[in-house]
């Protein structure tokens, strides 16, 4: 016990020399946008898994992965995500001491966008990857969760046909999926939300356009699911108000702390790869930071006027420093490399 007191007190007081100066915290080696975030170990280590670069066209997608390891608040560069090309709008998550990487969409030298069904985890300790079950349905930009440290559940997203509302349920220890209770709105992708507590939070995202014009418009869709105690794929899904603010898609989201899911940013209407909407124009982002308290329901308005908002980030690390939003499509629809602390009060 002495040993480990003596091994992590100099780790702690690293943590909190860093923090005292938050700008140690380098930004990621390349700008990117698309890219999964996920951390392991507490949130010591913070990973950035692919995405597209600044010249946002297809053969600035990259497979690349970064760690970031908080006591020295600097980048390294670890081997790839596996695959013949790299990916954008997967999600990822840290459990178990492992990365977990599911689906996402590559794209082809004429445009075409093709999601992919690879799930693919990264044993951090021993530096490798491994492929797992690949999912059912495969899917990108979909809201990702992990309940008991064991199923993780994939929420929605764009399968080859268009948006889905399914609910995917991925079983760590049996390398298995299964289908839970979809939910029960408007099928979407480019949802935002997380799972905490036993609870799922879902909303807004990308539907198709049952008018002529555009293939894509905003949903306003918010949706709370309480997971079975007993039994992992059964979800008792109702609807909840619109949340704060106007950001509608890719909005970068995560569980945090306290029973709250956590949302900063997001495009006000959907885009694409290139920060652009589905009518060619520009997408302005949403400034508002706000969170879900998923013990009273309510929703929070945490910042007004965010610095640096930003959309297309999957995914929020929780770490001793705080929420950390790494890279993303920024105001000016360029992907970048900064590193934000969410702001929580």
């Amino acid at each position: 016990m002495r040993r480990s007191s003596a091994l992590f007190l100099p780790l702690l007081l690293a943590i909190f020399l860093l923090a005292s100066d938050k700008s140690k915290i380098s930004p990621l080696p390349v700008e990117v946008a698309g890219n999964a975030v996920a951390a392991i170990h507490n949130g010591l280590e913070v990973f950035s898994l692919m995405g597209i670069g600044p010249k946002k066209t297809w053969d600035d997608i990259t497979n690349s992965m970064y760690m970031l390891r908080l006591p020295s608040g600097k980048w390294t560069e670890l081997q790839g995500v596996p695959g013949v090309a790299g990916r954008l709008g997967a999600s990822a998550v840290g459990v178990r001491g492992q990365i977990f990487v599911f689906g996402g969409y590559s794209v082809d030298g004429q445009g075409n966008e093709i999601t992919v069904g690879d799930v693919n985890s990264y044993f951090v300790e021993q530096r490798r990857w491994y492929r797992a079950a690949d999912i059912p349905v495969p899917v990108d930009r979909a809201v990702i969760g992990v309940d008991h440290d064991r199923y993780i559940y994939l929420v929605g997203g764009r399968s080859k046909n268009g948006p889905v509302k399914d609910v995917q349920v991925y079983d760590i220890q049996k390398n298995k999926w299964s289908q839970a209770t979809p939910f029960p709105g408007t099928p979407v992708f480019g949802n935002a939300g997380g799972l905490i507590a036993g609870t799922i939070v879902s909303v807004d995202g990308a539907k198709k356009n049952t008018d002529a014009g555009v293939q894509y418009v905003a949903s306003d869709e918010c949706w709370i699911g309480k997971i079975d105690r007993k039994n992992p794929a059964k979800i008792e899904w109702s609807k909840v108000p619109e949340h704060p603010g106007l950001g509608r898609f890719a909005i970068v989201a995560g569980a945090g702390k306290e029973h709250r899911i956590y949302f900063s940013g997001g495009a006000t209407a959907p885009e694409n790869f290139k920060g652009l909407g589905y009518d060619g124009k520009p997408v302005s982002i949403s400034p508002i930071t706000f969170a879900f308290d998923v013990r009273t329901n309510q929703w929070e308005t945490i910042e007004d006027d965010t610095p640096d908002a930003r959309s297309d980030s999957q995914g929020i690390a929780v770490t001793p420093m705080g929420m950390l939003v790494v890279g993303g499509m920024s105001a000016d629809q360029e992907p970048t490399g900064r590193v934000m602390i969410l702001p929580t009060k």
